[in-house]
């Protein structure tokens, strides 16, 4: 199936200069997409089958609130999840398989990023360069492929913006407003020839937005060199949750204080002062002497649901009860991530979605 063009005319404008724009997440979806893993993958070594039971629970857990896309390698890997999800007893009426092949799990980062607008074609896909996270995790083919493979089997447009960029390492509150880190996208091992003025125009022309709000370090363990899905998340247009570690002896003090000191100096595309609402750090977690990215901040934002990963925390209630202030509407569903976490990312990093047109 060919990718549909648009006129001669519009062949080099950009996605912004034709109107499309990046919605945010809290708005309707018609799907979630997953990338399911591989047993032989490397992002859970030698627990493979202990994350399953997450993962299940999370599907399980979008049941009621929107479709399920689930990327498999092929037949064989799709009747393994279709084992899964049977013994954990998953309905699986919302689940729909699409054979696209993957390397590792991390949809949000390799999976399409969707655009929208008010004139026909109305969706349109964006296929960001993939380098896993700084070539840290090769091969990485078959990720870095995936938007063009999705894009071909919706019949969708799609753009190349010819840069490295991972979908956690932004967020944006649909209206102009985007949020990432100093210390992803500058990083020299995404685009060392692309200047910070240059990324900024991308992001303008490829995602529709033009406020872009930069913070600084992430926290420790995270592989990813700062992802702001880890940090500070857009949960209205004008307001933001950022995880804060109130230990003045954790390595994640300082990072996290600097950032929200950034963010109170930072406004909405309109002027507005952001309102900032802050989450708790779980408690440090070590395994194999690593400590790895346990973030409050990495949840997903379903339809009629937040599917919250938590720890077996004192401070799992906390978190629950500030998301449930930001979203009234939504049931928050807490999932334990204490194996999943062991890949060194949770909800929104598996997860990408799909707007609904209205």
């Amino acid at each position: 199936m060919s990718v549909p063009t648009e006129t001669a005319a519009e062949v080099s404008a950009t996605p912004a200069a034709l109107g499309y724009r990046m919605p945010a997440e809290w708005e309707p979806h018609e799907a979630t997409w997953l990338s399911w893993p591989r047993p032989d993958g490397i992002s859970f070594p030698d627990s493979y089958e202990r994350i399953v039971p997450t993962l299940a629970a999370m599907v399980d857990a979008l049941a009621g609130s929107e479709k399920v896309h689930i990327n498999v390698c092929d037949a064989k890997h799709e009747a393994l999840v279709r084992g899964h999800l049977a013994t954990a007893k998953v309905k699986a009426d919302h689940v729909t398989f699409f054979q696209v092949p993957t390397n590792e799990p991390w949809c949000r980062d390799h999976g399409p990023i969707y655009l929208t607008r008010a004139a026909a074609p109305r969706l349109a896909i964006v296929d960001w360069d993939y380098n896993a996270w700084g070539w840290k995790y090769p091969p990485f083919d078959f990720d870095d492929d995936v938007p063009k493979r999705i894009a071909e089997q919706q019949n969708l447009p799609i753009y190349f913006p010819k840069m490295v960029l991972e979908g956690g390492s932004i967020d944006v509150n649909g209206a102009g407003s985007l949020l990432t880190t100093k210390s992803c996208l500058l990083n020299p091992n995404r685009n060392p020839d692309l200047t910070q003025k240059d990324i900024e125009q991308r992001l303008r022309d490829f995602l529709g937005v033009t406020n872009i709000l930069w913070l600084g370090d992430g926290i420790e363990g995270d592989d990813t060199d700062g992802h702001v899905d880890d940090l500070t998340r857009f949960v209205s247009r004008t307001s933001v949750v950022t995880v804060v570690e109130e230990d003045e002896n954790d390595p994640n003090h300082e990072p996290l204080e600097a950032n929200f000191h950034a963010l109170r100096g930072m406004d909405a595309e309109d002027g507005t002062p952001l309102e900032i609402h802050t989450l708790p750090m779980p408690r440090k977690i070590i395994r194999d002497g690593q400590r790895l990215p346990a973030s409050y901040a990495n949840f997903y934002i379903g339809n009629q649901v937040v599917l919250l990963p938590v720890f077996a925390d004192a401070d799992d209630k906390w978190a629950c009860a500030v998301l449930q202030k930001a979203f009234p509407q939504r049931k928050i569903v807490p999932i334990d991530c204490r194996e999943l976490i062991w890949g060194l990312g949770a909800f929104h990093c598996l997860t990408q979605q799909q707007p609904r047109l209205p």
